[in-house]
């Protein structure tokens, strides 16, 4: 799954406006141009299409945090320069203030049976024996859910 389609639709499901997007990239306290925020958003086949980089990903996903559950005193953590599905998941569930019972309800709602051992696995380290690699699957059927669960009206 692209960076560009997470992106696209994290803001379709809260019904962000470019100016609510703007402000969340801004919740991070890095430099992050409105020309490139609004050229990501573009349409893949416009000539000023940007692709959305790992970095800029983890920005808004940082941004994200801050806005669900309040802005941290003090440094805000640095954007992570690769970004893997594991960790686009355990964002999104430190921005929505999920527990592990809360994601796999979600899941459910995407139609998806996951218990709660085969989640920790997504949230270990790379190295450890039981780390699993979230596939792309299963982190849209996350998003399905969550806009499932959400639902913008």
């Amino acid at each position: 799954m692209t960076n560009d389609y997470v992106l696209r639709y994290l803001i379709k499901i809260f019904n962000f406006d470019d100016a609510q997007v703007v402000a969340i990239f801004g919740l991070t306290d890095q430099d992050v141009p409105t020309e490139q925020i609004r050229a990501c958003l573009k349409d893949e086949h416009d000539p000023s299409h940007e692709k959305c980089s790992d970095t800029l990903l983890a920005t808004f996903l940082n941004g994200l945090i801050n806005e669900k559950r309040g802005k941290k005193e003090g440094p805000q953590p640095e954007p992570e320069m690769l970004l893997t599905n594991n960790i686009i998941l355990t964002k999104l569930k430190i921005a929505l203030n999920l527990k592990a019972e809360d994601v796999i309800e979600i899941l459910a709602l995407a139609n998806v049976k996951i218990s709660k051992y085969e989640l920790s696995a997504f949230s270990r380290k790379p190295h450890h024996i039981n780390y699993r690699e979230c596939k792309n699957q299963l982190l849209l059927n996350f998003l399905k859910g969550v806009q499932l669960k959400y639902p913008v009206g």
